[in-house]
């Protein structure tokens, strides 16, 4: 996977993580889109092993 699309795949979890779900879709969809075949499987594995990225599941919460 580029380093480009790690990093918008990141940033998008952290937008989600924080509420900001229209903006993390604005950032991920066209790098999602633009991928090639071989791409989009990794980036497929890496959603599938990322899902806590995105709920913040298994974070520490202060409340």
């Amino acid at each position: 996977m580029r380093p480009s699309t790690l990093r918008a795949l990141n940033r998008a979890a952290e937008l989600t993580r924080q509420n900001r779900f229209t903006e993390a879709v604005l950032l991920a969809e066209p790098v999602i889109l633009a991928a090639d075949l071989d791409e989009g499987q990794e980036i497929r594995a890496w959603l599938i092993n990322h899902v806590a990225d995105f709920t913040g599941e298994g974070e520490k919460r202060t409340a």
